[in-house]
């Protein structure tokens, strides 16, 4: 599954986050930037998802992007920048991860990255 993340200057483990729900970054735009805002003549090919990171985009910009992914017939997942917020929002689309890890009881206050099962 493909992704265009609108929102946020950086996404410090966003990436790995998504990766763990089986989802690429197709093309990453802060929004923050004036050229940034500029209106998209169309979505990347193969964007399966939009996922909008609300606390760094103003709402015309907002707008502009759901327009867009609602003439694509793209879902959208509407977030905070945080990873809780995001897989709190990818869970409710009924998106499960495929982290390995992800249920194991002894790993459960781990971060990620440094999860390693026998």
């Amino acid at each position: 599954m493909n992704a265009l993340l609108v929102g946020a200057d950086t996404l410090g483990n966003i990436p790995d986050t998504l990766a763990a729900f089986g989802i690429n970054i197709a093309r990453h735009i802060s929004g923050r930037n004036a050229s940034h805002q500029r209106r998209l003549p169309s979505l990347p090919k193969g964007t399966d998802i939009m996922i909008l990171f609300t606390d760094f985009l103003g709402h015309n910009v907002m707008r502009h992007f759901r327009d867009l992914a609602n003439e694509h017939n793209i879902q959208i997942v509407t977030c905070r920048r945080s990873v809780c917020a995001l897989k709190e929002s990818l869970s409710q689309l009924e998106l499960q991860s495929h982290d390995p890890c992800a249920g194991c009881k002894s790993h459960s206050g781990t971060q990620p990255g440094k999860r390693k099962c026998n």
